[in-house]
């Protein structure tokens, strides 16, 4: 049977979690451990998204004074890991192995097949990066959707001990059903505490990601507008 754990009417929160039955306590624990391993999450991933954006923003800039691949591939190599000096690196390695150096020792042409070929290998490039940023986001609307479930099964053990709270002094009175509700109303509130700030950053965080999806595509035109320039396409 559940029943309530004292006699005592708890005044605080504290008290009211201790004077909860003990499934309400594991119920209560297991959203304590959601709750910090979200926000881990939660500050991991901005410190991580703050990161990226301050050494792309920097690299970009100089990319821009671009004139030649190689050219951008060098400046790759000496730039601050970032998703755009990978991409960039990985064209220079894609370009050099299909258009080898002629005798003359210039580079050749790609043909329309080989510069499709490019954008498929610039395209796998951005997925990969894109789940290298967004690696645990999707942790946060697991947690999101499954703390209101648990908090709903802690709901109803309250419920239940309110329930066995009348039946125990046989009478539908305000002590006999309110350490019941309390308890009730204490996992849900636990559940909301942890849904709410997971489903708000894991919205923003793919919302994050949605935008770097097209700030890929926009720079997988830039490298070969680049290679356009430079008299390879």
């Amino acid at each position: 049977m559940i029943l309530q754990a004292g006699s005592a009417i708890p005044s605080t929160a504290t008290e009211l979690i201790m004077s909860s039955s003990l499934p309400t306590k594991i119920v209560l624990a297991v959203l304590a451990v959601l709750s910090l391993y979200s926000w881990a999450i939660m500050l991991a991933k901005w410190l991580e998204f703050r990161r990226v954006a301050r050494r792309s923003a920097g690299f970009l800039e100089e990319f821009s004074r671009a004139t030649k691949l190689d050219q951008a591939g060098a400046m790759a190599k000496r730039a601050q890991a970032n998703p755009y000096a990978r991409v960039v690196l990985r064209a220079v390695e894609f370009v050099h192995q299909i258009t080898p150096l002629g005798v003359d020792g210039k580079a050749g042409t790609l043909s329309s097949a080989q510069v499709e070929a490019l954008h498929l290998v610039l395209e796998s490039e951005f997925t990969a990066e894109r789940d290298r940023i967004g690696q645990y986001v999707p942790s946060l609307a697991v947690i999101g959707s499954a703390s209101p479930l648990l908090g709903l099964f802690g709901t109803v053990l309250g419920v239940i001990n309110a329930f066995l709270g009348i039946a125990a002094k046989g009478a539908g009175n305000l002590g006999a059903v309110a350490p019941g509700v309390a308890e009730a109303l204490t996992a849900t509130a636990g559940a909301l505490a942890v849904a709410v700030p997971a489903v708000f950053a894991y919205n923003v965080f793919a919302a994050r990601l949605n935008r770097l999806d097209g700030q890929m595509e926009g720079f997988a035109a830039e490298i070969i507008a680049l290679l356009a320039r430079e008299g390879r396409i």
